[in-house]
């Protein structure tokens, strides 16, 4: 269990881990990775990257520079831009979380952004709410229709 406490709400700090065998690749995760980690107002502690992905997870140094974050307290999460940079499939990544877990901490995958609304999704969403908050100009929800 980490000998720091929180700082305050959603003020926890991480590490930003990835694996990519080009340079592109890892900046990109990276980016990706902070943006999320930021966006949840986490303090980035450090940021770790391997170059090769065929190396087993426990043999790669920069897994164990954020474990050993991790276990001295330094972090309590790590923040992976996709699964695949820890893992081979889904189920993997859910038992590595737990063990992250039963270490104090958090493993997240920075998921992607949310879809694009569509064209007239806005005025859609504030008629119905003007709708159910009472007010008259239903007009707007069926604009065909004469009342």
């Amino acid at each position: 269990m980490p000998n720091t406490p929180l700082r305050g709400l959603g003020q926890a700090p991480v590490a930003v881990y990835s694996c990519a065998a080009s340079l592109p690749l890892a900046s990109d995760a990276e980016r990706r990775a902070r943006d999320y980690a930021d966006a949840r107002h986490w303090l980035v502690a450090g940021v770790w990257t391997d170059d090769d992905p065929s190396v087993l997870l426990g043999d790669r140094p920069g897994w164990s520079a954020v474990t050993g974050a991790l276990s001295s307290g330094l972090i309590r999460g790590i923040v992976v831009a996709a699964a695949s940079h820890v893992s081979l499939d889904l189920a993997h990544f859910a038992a590595l979380g737990v063990l992250v877990r039963d270490r104090g901490g958090f493993l997240a995958e920075a998921t992607a952004e949310s879809p694009r609304r569509t064209p007239g999704q806005h005025e859609r969403r504030r008629a119905l709410f003007e709708a159910a908050a009472g007010w008259i100009p239903y007009g707007r929800v069926v604009p065909a229709t004469p009342w």
